[in-house]
């Protein structure tokens, strides 16, 4: 068995909307939680991706891959609107992972038309799409009077650059993280008397897609600056969010979980 198949998980009657799942920290998370014995509802913006995979693997009866250009004005309604249909006859929805971002690379020096578009992009995706399924996670989690204990728990993947700043290439991407750390702290301290917890999880270089550049030839440093000696591996970050997702550090409401291997200790 593998270390991603291990340790607390869901209880195995919980249905999770876990956003960006077609590939990276996403995939591994939703891979995690149905291991566990969850069922996963998945976004994705282009191509499903590894939901294929996983809905080969645990069939449709535990995985919904819904398209979602989170981008888009209204796309995080819609989605959550067709993950609580889908989830209705297994009791409501009970957890959301708001893992979706991006992050173009914009210099400062860049036209002021490509300026404006990425911020806006990186706001709409990292930000906008979060705080909305949030706020109707919040809404669906309060309007469920048969739920005794928590009520429903929302971890939102953040990052390093939150807390130490990024590259001037990626200044929107710092930005857009800081909002989300300070967007679920407030969401923490104002509904765990609910019984809705928020959790952060504040990732530095993980092995997927979007590090890729850090392994290119001339940006060794980009790795040589961690002290464990590399990116984690995905399924660390999804580990960490199956065991906030599993009710046994519930208390923890509010925390940033750092998996950065050392980089950056506060």
């Amino acid at each position: 068995m593998s270390v991603s198949d291990t340790g607390p998980a869901p209880a195995p009657s919980e249905t999770i909307l876990v956003t960006g799942a077609s590939r990276g920290i996403g995939a591994a998370t939703a891979r995690r939680l149905l291991a566990g014995g969850a069922r996963v509802i998945g976004s994705y913006a282009n191509t499903p991706g590894a939901l294929d995979a996983l809905m080969a693997d645990y069939g449709r009866e535990r995985v919904l891959a819904v398209h979602a250009d989170l981008a888009q004005p209204g796309a995080a309604t819609g989605l959550w609107r067709r993950a609580r249909d889908w989830a209705a006859d297994a009791g409501g929805i009970d957890g959301l992972v708001n893992n979706a971002g991006i992050m173009p690379s914009t210099p400062l020096a860049v036209p002021e038309e490509r300026w404006q578009d990425d911020w806006s992009r990186v706001m709409a995706v990292n930000v906008q799409a979060v705080a909305d399924l949030c706020r109707l996670a919040v809404s669906t989690f309060r309007s469920d009077s048969s739920r005794k204990g928590a009520r429903g728990r929302i971890v939102n993947v953040a990052s390093r650059a939150a807390f130490r700043g990024d590259t001037e290439d990626c200044v929107h991407y710092a930005a857009s993280k800081g909002a989300v750390v300070a967007l679920t702290r407030s969401l923490a301290r104002a509904l765990a008397g609910e019984g809705i917890y928020a959790f952060i999880i504040a990732p530095g270089w993980v092995k997927t897609d979007m590090a890729a550049t850090a392994y290119l030839p001339g940006n060794e440093h980009m790795l040589a600056e961690i002290p464990v000696g590399d990116a984690a591996p995905p399924a660390q970050i999804a580990n960490m969010i199956a065991f906030l997702m599993s009710g046994q550090v519930d208390h923890a409401t509010g925390a940033t979980f750092d998996i950065n291997g050392a980089s950056y200790v506060r």
